[in-house]
């Protein structure tokens, strides 16, 4: 799979990233990595975008209803829980070791980029 981001991404929509004058934006560098993370992953071919766009759609739909508040939005929260989920519903990472990873990178130094 060679698709690039702009021919899978939704310009407007439910799934649709952040945009600044047509530009994506991310709020925070863990934000750009997931994202690249999840285009990476796609083109290897461990999963169809539509799969990917589906549970994500889903998840944004869910954090609605639960009538959170403005300043509470992040989508890519929602991109890496969809994304999570993905992942342990394909059996390539399990929610245990996941969370194990998670643990130890919010181990790491402050201002510890990499």
């Amino acid at each position: 799979m060679t698709t690039a981001p702009r021919e899978i991404l939704d310009i407007d929509g439910p799934a649709a990233p952040p945009r600044r004058n047509g530009e994506m934006v991310f709020a925070a560098p863990w934000e750009s990595r997931i994202f690249g993370v999840t285009i990476s992953l796609h083109r290897a071919g461990l999963f169809e975008w539509d799969e990917f766009r589906r549970l994500l759609i889903d998840e944004i739909a869910a954090w609605e209803k639960q009538g959170h508040g403005e300043g509470e939005w992040s989508y890519y929260e929602r991109w890496q829980v969809a994304l999570e989920r993905l992942l342990a519903a394909k059996g390539l990472c399990a929610g245990v070791e996941l969370q194990q990873r998670v643990d130890q990178l919010e181990q790491r130094p402050s201002g510890h980029d990499h």
